[in-house]
């Protein structure tokens, strides 16, 4: 089960990759060309934040019941915070990937709730490009040297 769910959780941050950069494109483009904020700039918000949000769901479960990363972690957390290996996995990517939702998720309560198509487009661009940014420095991407991860694992 732990194998299936980690490869789940693999794959699909690339959904989540290419709803957030449609979304940021449409908020930006929106935004800069005075565009009318239509339901199509509605739904690839809601397509990035709902990913981002079955994303988290699998990440907690695999942090919480099913990695031996994150149990190894959790059982001396002094040893974890000085092994750069455990500390990704056991502090650096939840806390940040976490604070990724919820900066996605407040950018899309506010941008729905302002009256005006440049604020929406506007508080959505910032939010969803800062949660952006926050994911990319999270992901063990190949580069990562020790905590790194193939890009199509399991593939």
């Amino acid at each position: 089960m732990y194998s299936g769910l980690l490869h789940t959780h693999n794959l699909l941050r690339w959904f989540v990759l290419i709803f957030a950069l449609v979304a940021i494109y449409r908020y930006v483009t929106g935004l800069t060309g005075k565009k009318t904020f239509t339901s199509s700039d509605n739904m690839w918000g809601a397509l990035y934040v709902g990913s981002l949000h079955l994303q988290l769901v699998i990440g907690l479960v695999l942090y919480f019941f099913l990695s031996p990363i994150t149990e190894t972690a959790m059982m001396d957390m002094g040893r974890t915070m000085k092994d750069s290996v455990l500390r990704f996995w056991g502090v650096e990517h939840i806390s940040m990937m976490i604070l990724a939702v919820v900066i996605a998720q407040v950018g899309r309560i506010i941008s729905k709730k302002k009256q005006t198509d440049e604020q929406k487009f506007r508080i959505g661009a910032v939010y969803f490009t800062i949660s952006l940014l926050l994911i990319l420095m999270s992901i063990p991407w190949p580069f990562r040297g020790l905590v790194g991860r193939s890009l199509f694992p399991g593939m």
